[in-house]
This record gives C-alpha cells, structure tokens and sequence, in this order.
C-alpha cells in the first residue's frame, strides 16, 4: 500500500497584544498541532486606569489550546516583551523559553522573585541557533535597539515563511553590536512570505538619531554642572546607560542608583558585562554625605513620571534617602511615552518649585535617541525584505495605518498589507494570506498581589466611580406579602454636593423607586426584577437632572 502524504494545516499568526497600543507585545504562530509564541509583554498602565500595577493580554485562548504550546521565543528584554512571563506561566505550560543572554538573565530574575523557576525550561538563544519544532523552524537575526542583545526571527512552517522585525532602529553607528543586514538579506533572498515590522515611530520622517549622537549632549551637562547631577532614564536602556557611567568615570563623578528596576537592571548588565564599569564608581545612597555636591550622579527611575518611581518621591519630598538641594540639576534622559506627557509635566514643575534646574530632550539639549525605526529605516527594511504580504505591528492605530501607506508608497499591493487589531488573526497556505477567524483577546488587569486579573468591567466601574460616583438605594420589603415596606432610603458618595437643590433631587428619586417597586410588586417579581427596576428608573431620571451616570447600588432587606 503507498504511503498517503497528510497535507500540512494552514498556519495562523494573530497578536494577544501589540496591535493598536504600545506594549503588551504577544504574537502566536499556529497549525492544527503546534503553537509558538514571540514575546509576552506588559503595558504600564496611565492615570486613567485607576488602582492597577500592569495590564497584560487575556490568555483565554492559550489555555483553550494549551495541548498545542511548544515554545515561548523572545525579541529582547524589554517589559513590554518579558514583562508579562510570571503571569502567563501561572495560566498555561510553557515547555521551552528561548531568549538571548540578556534577556535571558532578567527573565530569571523575574521568575526567581515570583518563586517560578521550575515552571519552565530556559535556553539560551544566539545568532547561530536553529531551532525546529515539529513543523516549524525558527532561527533570528541580531538588531539594533535601546537594549543590547535584540532580535528578529525569521519563522519557516511548510505553508511559507514569517519574518518579524522585533523592535529595531537601523543604526550604523551603534553603541555596541551592529545589525546584521547581510543576514537578513539572506533570508529576504529566499523569499517571505510575511514580515511583521515594528511601527512606533511611523510617524516620523527621516532616521532615528544614532545612540552615540546623545553623548555630546551628556557631556555638555557634566561640564557646564557644578552641583549634583540626578539623571532619570529608563532602566532598560542599557546602552544610554554604559554612556552615562562612562561621562561619570570620565568626570570622577560617584554614581548612586536609586529605584528597585534601576538596581536589579543595572546589577545583571554589569554580571553578564553588558555595563562596565568600576566597582570603585558605584556608592550606596548612605554614604552621599562624605562627597561634595559637584562629584556626584544620582542615576534613578521615573523619567515617564510614574508615581512610585524614585523621581517622583524625590520631587515629592517623600524618598527617604535623598532630598532636592538648592545647585541640584535634574536630567530627563528620555522622551515621554504616548499618554505619559502629563505626568512628567507634574514631575517636572514640582522640581522646579524646589529651585533645581531640569533639563529635558529639546532642540537645544539632544538627551534622548529612540530605539525605534522611523520613516526611511522603515523603507528600507520593507525594500530589503521585499514580502510579499506585510503587518505592521508595535504601534497605536494611526501609526499601524501610517506603516501600511508607507508600504505601499514602496510598492506594495494595498490588499496585501493588513492593519490588524488584537485578536484578528490571519491565514497562511500555500504561500497566500486570507485573513481568519478571531480568538479572543482583552485586556487583563493587574491589581497588587491579585494574579488572576480584573476584566475591563471592573476598571469600568472603577471608572465610573471616580468620575460619576456612587448612589446606594436601600429597599426595605415583606417578600411574604410581596409589599415594600416604606420608601427607599437613598444615600450618595461621590455624586452630588447635598445642597438645597440636591436634596429635593434625592428626595425625587425616592418617590420614583417606591412609586417603581409599589407598580412592580403586584405581580409576581424577584429580587433581580427589583433591583433592575429600580437601577433603569433613577439611572435615567438621574441623567436627566445631571447628565451623570453614577453607579447605582440597590440593597434589598427583606422582613423574615
């Protein structure tokens, strides 16, 4: 009897994170049999999401298909790529993570501070790894970003091949390892299929600024301060980092690191000798006191002006290891992410108000290069690739549209470049793209110590709370005689200020729930009738008198 060849399945390639939002980045790759996963990331979420520490992707649909899960592959070790690992191995199995060294190194640490080590295998992932799983192989190719030690993959399946840029700037004067554009023309030569490509800074012409372009610029500072320098940058940004050390080692300058990512970052670069330098340049915050004013750097957390940061309990007179001195000049290393401006506004204007100098990114003070690829790098990686289907990916709506009319002003086919969202999910067979099915996809939010996540419905009702406030109706009634007893009590946080004119609004509102319940109970009814009746009644007659929604809480005590 011959042999019967069973066709490979179609492959399906959808996002749980990193379409229309900057972070949370989770991209999947699956046939029938097998599911790869590149990055799981975090966002950090803005003022607007009241009460919550991260927001990380609904991994509903991982655990519906966790037979399938083979591997996890990560790009770099950014938070919004590594940042969400504790939480997605407390959801699923996940055999293998595959990383390279740095990232594989703050990836430990993650899981050893969430008591995980156990939970899943770490292997080392290099230029030259080659990595099969069942029907896929998967093999990456160094870029260029913030961070070193960053990747694409290129992913071959028996349907075609996938190539996702991971995050990347193209810069020929890096600090540290260059982008290896050979290797990626090679793969580009043999034909993709889809290339998946980084679009936060779509809108942008030009090229993103080299990283060593912002050395001057830190040089200038160090020669013109003669007071304390306290310098704020992002704590994964090791290569604005190794600079910085470098201008204090140049300066004799002393360095104190303040807040907790800063330290742990810091102390597994310098391990794993991605930062070098002398152990005679770094002193604890205790002993700041044997040292002038003009020999000292503190380096800390909180240029996106995030409240527990060590920037903002500085500005804020609440750090309990240092205070602002009159001479001090503060550094913002970094520009604000999307949705952060007004935060490091706040930051900066109660430095100011304790007569420090703050210096931030300008046209005048180049203190920040992004690690992101603009306009014309974004050009030329679609011109190098040349895929013959295209999804922007890492980026707000209008930056994944601006990278879809930037393919196609390359040359592309408009109806082969999709602008997706999470959970849409595209078809690969035999070489064509069809968009598929969706999966589910949400937003997951992480409060404290609560690992499990609150829906969107909580921080709604967070929301609403905050801004529209609470009315709680008190419904005494005889279930026995299906009779309400008296008229509600009505009582309000957050709603209303209780003047005159409130108070008769209130006292309104409790003649039109009794008048509700009295008509509603001469039938037959039940406690969720009654409670329904009465949020759909004052919810509307509230509107109407405040153009206010607020939560509305009936509590029903029943005579036994």
């Amino acid at each position: 009897m011959a042999d019967i060849t069973i066709p490979a399945s179609p492959v399906h390639i959808y996002a749980l994170g990193g379409l229309q939002e900057v972070g949370k980045n989770t991209y999947c790759i699956e046939n029938d049999d097998t599911l790869i996963m590149i990055d799981a990331g975090v966002i950090f979420p803005d003022e607007s999401v009241l009460g919550i520490d991260y927001i990380i992707p609904d991994y509903t649909h991982l655990r519906n298909v966790r037979s399938k899960i083979k591997a996890l592959f990560i790009t770099h070790g950014h938070e919004d790529h590594i940042g969400a690992i504790p939480y997605l191995l407390q959801n699923v199995n996940i055999p293998v993570i595959y990383a390279p060294k740095l990232a594989l190194a703050l990836i430990k640490n993650k899981l050893e501070e969430s008591h995980q080590s156990s939970r899943t295998k770490l292997v080392e992932f290099t230029e030259d790894s080659v990595i099969k799983i069942d029907d896929f192989v998967v093999q990456g190719f160094r870029v260029t970003h913030s961070i070193p030690d960053a990747y694409g993959f290129c992913v071959d399946t028996p349907q075609g091949r996938i190539m996702t840029t991971g995050d990347f700037k193209i810069d020929l004067t890096p600090v540290g390892t260059d982008m290896n554009l050979r290797k990626i023309a090679h793969l580009a030569s043999e034909g993709v299929d889809l290339l998946l490509a980084d679009s936060t800074n779509a809108e942008k012409e030009g090229y993103t600024p080299s990283e060593k372009s912002v050395i001057s610029s830190i040089e200038d500072i160090f020669s013109k301060t003669n007071g304390r320098l306290i310098i704020s940058t992002f704590s994964s940004n090791v290569n604005r980092i190794q600079q910085i050390v470098d201008v204090c080692v140049e300066y004799g300058r002393k360095i104190v690191i303040m807040g907790r990512s800063m330290e742990t970052t810091i102390r597994i670069a310098r391990e794993y000798g991605y930062i070098k330098v002398p152990d005679s340049t770094i002193i604890p915050a205790n002993e700041m006191k044997d040292y002038k004013s003009k020999d000292l750097v503190v380096l800390c957390t909180g240029s996106q002006g995030e409240p527990m940061a060590a920037l903002s309990r500085i500005a804020n007179d609440e750090h309990n290891m240092i205070k602002i001195l009159p001479g001090d000049t503060v550094v913002f290393s970094s520009s604000p992410i999307p949705g952060n401006g007004a935060s490091v506004n706040n930051v900066v204007n109660q430095l100011i108000r304790k007569g420090c100098n703050v210096i931030t990114t300008s046209v005048f003070t180049n203190l920040h290069a992004s690690g992101h690829p603009s306009k014309q790098e974004l050009r030329l990686m679609l011109k190098l690739v040349s895929p013959k289907y295209f999804l922007p990916v890492h980026g707000e709506y209008r930056m994944l549209r601006l990278h879809k009319e930037i393919a196609v002003q390359c040359g592309m086919e408009p109806d082969n470049v999709f602008v997706m969202g999470n959970g849409d999910s595209l078809v690969l067979h035999k070489h064509v793209i069809t968009e598929g099915k969706r999966v589910q996809a949400d937003d997951i939010y992480i409060d404290g110590k609560d690992i499990t996540g609150l829906s969107t419905a909580v921080i709604r009702d967070r929301n609403i709370l905050a801004n529209d406030g609470m009315v709680a109706v008190l419904i005494s009634l005889d279930s026995h005689e299906n009779t309400v007893l008296k008229e509600p009590e009505i009582v309000t946080k957050g709603f209303v200020y209780m003047d005159e004119k409130s108070t008769k609004m209130i006292e309104q509102a409790r003649k039109l729930a009794y008048q509700e319940l009295q008509t509603l109970m001469k039938g037959k009814v039940t406690f969720g009738g009654i409670k329904d009746t009465v949020k759909n009644a004052l919810g509307k007659f509230f509107f109407q008198e405040t153009r206010r929604n607020p939560m509305i809480i009936p509590l029903i005590m029943n005579k036994m």
